[in-house]
C-alpha cells in the first residue's frame, strides 16, 4: 500500500476532488492548493513526494510556480507532473524545460494519471534506494566532473550541481558510455523507465536543460542527428 504524499494544485474544485478521490483510493496521502503561492508554501512545509500542478492558476501561473520550486534547494528535487487544458506543444516543452518530469493534458483518464504517478514515484524510490545502498558507492569522473552514485550527487569543480532525478540518470548514462552514441529510445528507458509515457522529444528538452546546468561541460554532450546523443571527450 502506498504511503507517499502528493500535493495537488488546481483552481477548479471538481478537478481537486477528482484527483483527491482517486489518489486516496489508491492509498496516497493528499494535500491541496488552489493557487500558486499556496502551492509553494505547502511544498516547502510538507515536502511532498510528488506535485500535480495545473498550468492555468490564479495569482501565479503554474510555470512560474514550477520555476520557483526548481530554484529552491528545499523543493528542487520534488518531481512535478504538469496538468494543463492547453494542447499546444510549446506549453508542454516549456514545462519540461523548467524541470517537470511529465505532463498530462485535460481531460485526462484517472487510470492513466495514476499509472504516471506510480511510474515517477517508483523511479524516485529506486534512486533513493541506490543512494543509500553500500554497493552503489562507485564514482564516474571526467576531468572536473564527478558523479557519486552512492550519494546521488554530481560535483563540478568540487561544487554540487542540483539535478533532477531525470537529469541525473541521463548524465550518468551518457558519462558511463562516453564516446558511444545512445539513442533517444534507450535514454528514455534509462531515465524514465519502461512505463514512461513521454515522447523521444522529451529527451531533447531535458538534455538541453542538463547542458545549461553543466555550463562549460555541456559542450561534451554531442547531438548525433537523427539518432540521439553521446558524451564526446573531444
Amino acid at each position: 500500500m502506498p504511503t507517499e504524499k502528493i500535493l495537488t494544485v488546481d483552481d477548479e474544485a471538481d478537478i481537486l476532488n477528482l484527483l483527491s478521490y482517486n489518489l486516496k483510493k489508491t492509498g496516497y496521502f493528499v494535500s491541496q492548493a488552489e493557487d500558486g503561492p499556496e502551492a509553494i508554501e505547502i511544498a516547502k512545509k510538507e515536502r511532498p513526494d510528488l506535485i500535480l500542478l495545473d498550468i492555468m492558476l490564479p495569482n501565479m501561473e503554474g510555470t512560474e510556480v514550477l520555476r520557483r520550486l526548481k530554484a529552491d534547494p528545499d523543493t528542487s528535487n520534488i518531481p512535478v507532473i504538469m496538468l494543463t487544458a492547453k494542447g499546444e506543444e510549446i506549453d508542454r516543452i516549456v514545462g519540461l524545460e523548467l524541470g517537470a518530469e511529465d505532463y498530462i493534458t485535460k481531460p485526462f483518464s484517472p487510470r492513466e494519471l495514476l499509472l504516471r504517478v506510480k511510474a515517477i514515484l517508483k523511479r524516485k524510490s529506486n534512486s533513493s534506494d541506490s543512494a543509500t545502498s553500500e554497493n552503489t558507492s562507485t564514482e564516474l569522473t571526467y576531468q572536473e566532473l564527478t558523479i557519486d552514485e552512492g550519494r546521488h550527487q554530481v560535483l563540478l569543480k568540487r561544487k554540487e550541481l542540483k539535478l533532477t532525478i531525470t537529469e541525473f540518470r541521463l548524465l550518468k548514462e551518457l558519462l558511463r558510455t562516453r564516446g558511444r552514441v545512445q539513442t533517444r529510445d534507450h535514454l528514455l528507458d534509462v531515465a524514465w523507465g519502461e512505463e514512461c509515457y513521454v515522447t523521444p522529444r522529451t529527451v531533447d528538452t531535458h538534455v538541453q536543460r542538463l547542458r545549461t546546468k553543466l555550463k562549460g561541460y555541456g559542450k561534451y554532450i554531442e547531438t548525433v542527428r537523427g539518432i540521439g546523443y553521446r558524451f564526446n571527450e573531444g
